[in-house]
């Protein structure tokens, strides 16, 4: 809507929404940490989980059978955290596209500049995001837990 269509308050309005938008992108972000701290807790407590029970000298039936069941659910676990990420970065990259629009209309584009300094006109970039490090994290526990789980099949294999 353009602001003669809308009245007297249209730049307050605009301000107001612009600022209620960066704060909910910012609880979007917070949501993403603890989501991701959530993750983490549950991986390390599997993998104590496992050193407990190697400690206590149990069973190879039984260590195999622990193997393979925390591996599974360890790959399982992964692949639900890679799609709580991407699902994450899909809707920052849609709130942060809306936050970029509105700044069109403000004096200054504080976001929309800041992404411009972050990305050279040539090179590699200077900014690695980090959603796409925070990504490698759950990449990597699922071959840590695919690897548990392979081992696992072999030693029930074995013996």
């Amino acid at each position: 809507m353009k602001p003669d269509e809308y009245g007297d308050n249209y730049h307050a309005h605009l301000l107001e929404q612009y600022k209620l938008y960066v704060e909910m992108a910012d609880r979007v972000s917070q949501r993403r940490d603890q989501s991701n701290r959530f993750y983490v807790t549950i991986v390390s407590a599997l993998v104590a989980l496992l050193v407990v029970t190697a400690r206590l000298g149990a069973a190879d039936s039984i260590w195999a059978a622990a193997l393979l069941i925390a591996g599974l659910f360890g790959v399982a676990l992964s692949v639900i955290w890679i799609i709580n990420i991407k699902s994450y970065r899909t809707l920052n990259s849609a709130k942060f596209a809306v936050i970029n629009a509105i700044e069109g209309r403000l004096p200054t584009a504080g976001y929309s500049d800041e992404w411009e300094l972050l990305r050279p006109k040539i090179g590699p970039p200077r900014y690695l995001q980090l959603s796409r490090v925070e990504q490698g994290v759950p990449y990597l526990t699922l071959l840590l837990f695919a690897g548990i789980a392979g081992y696992g099949v072999f030693l029930l294999c074995a013996g």
